[in-house]
């Protein structure tokens, strides 16, 4: 039987690889780092890399006793602000003691003469990673259980208090919508091919509509089912990964994000959510307000457009590495036809919000 194409990049994306010619470091430095670093470290170290598209290069580290996780830096040069390892370091570290579903961390080394780039090693969290948001392989009722988990994760991260946990300078304070509006504007302007009249209201209409930032939290940035291991066998997470664009900001901006997949993603084309196991809108939207003490999620017309103009920003910038010779150009072509649809649906919900 032929794999679905959900099933295909699961199988392309999981499991590892021999570490490719390009990401090669010498191992016995990385040994002996570990050695000197890790607690309980024993060798001998064998390495492996992560399949996927991971922009961070993640490792698996096995020993005979333990197995470990590194993601490093890439080689080669970087923007200033790209592949900050040290902030995921800074931040799961944090959230460890707390009870927060991340991995344990051992140590960050920002030495580049022990295998080339910064890295940072943490434990191995054994369990599921789950690409189909329509859960195909469970019943209804587990699908429900993985979903309710999925909240009340997200609004475990959000009562997180930034002060307690040592995080109170890992962000900026306030007007978090207005500096990503921002980006994603410049970044637009900086890969635009074609002018389009829906961009241009939005990028006018956002800024001067920016809604009023009630609380100041650990945003994770790309909060989805493929980016978190679940139990082997419960219904809860295990662990929160990839936490690359994590920062302080809006927490709407994180949840509203999530619920994207029930608007523009694969749960919206499922006639009977309640039938197939998987909260509603407002079941979801309920159950993350009652864990976080809201009345209410504000303006969420307006996240969507934002999150709908962010995407659109994001495949524009694939067009645009194409113009200039750095992406390929079927994945580009793919990009510039969802450009016009995604800001479509971003002005959709703009005039529902009173654009």
């Amino acid at each position: 039987m032929a794999m679905t194409p959900e099933q295909e990049r699961e199988a392309a994306n999981t499991g590892t690889k021999p570490v490719v010619d390009s990401h090669r470091f010498d191992e016995a430095s990385l040994a002996a780092w570990m050695q000197a670093h890790v607690e309980g470290y024993e060798g001998p170290l064998e390495v492996r890399q992560f399949k996927g598209g991971q922009s961070n290069p993640t490792y698996q580290l096995v020993t005979p006793g333990k197995k470990y996780v590194m993601r490093r830096k890439p080689p080669g040069k970087l923007l200033p602000s790209a592949h900050a390892v040290d902030r995921e370091y800074k931040v799961i570290t944090a959230l460890y003691p707390t009870g927060f579903p991340v991995a344990r961390s051992y140590g960050l080394c920002t030495d580049e003469s022990v295998i080339g780039t910064w890295f940072y090693v943490m434990d191995m969290v054994e369990g599921r990673i789950l690409w189909d948001q329509t859960l195909p392989q469970y019943e209804p009722a587990e699908r429900r259980a993985i979903y309710m988990a999925k909240i009340k994760t997200l609004a475990d991260l959000h009562n997180t208090d930034v002060d307690a946990v040592g995080l109170s300078d890992f962000g900026k304070p306030g007007n978090y919508m207005g500096r990503q509006v921002d980006r994603w504007t410049k970044q637009y302007r900086a890969s635009e091919t074609v002018k389009l009249d829906t961009m241009e209201r939005l990028m006018d209409w956002l800024p001067q509509t920016l809604p009023h930032q009630d609380r100041n939290t650990v945003v994770h940035g790309d909060y989805r089912l493929d980016n978190m291991v679940l139990h082997p066998t419960e219904p809860r997470v295990a662990a929160v990964l990839d936490w690359e664009l994590s920062t302080l900001g809006d927490p709407m901006a994180d949840f509203t994000y999530f619920l994207m997949h029930w608007v523009n993603g694969t749960i919206a084309g499922i006639p009977d959510l309640t039938a197939h196991g998987i909260p509603t809108v407002e079941e979801t939207v309920a159950e993350y307000c009652r864990l976080t003490g809201r009345d209410q999620v504000p303006n969420v017309d307006w996240f969507f457009a934002y999150n709908l103009f962010r995407l659109a920003g994001i495949c524009q910038g694939i067009v645009g590495r194409a113009r200039d010779g750095t992406a390929n150009s079927p994945q580009a072509a793919a990009m510039e036809e969802r450009v016009p649809q995604l800001a479509s649906a971003a002005w959709h919900f703009a005039q529902r919000a009173g654009a």
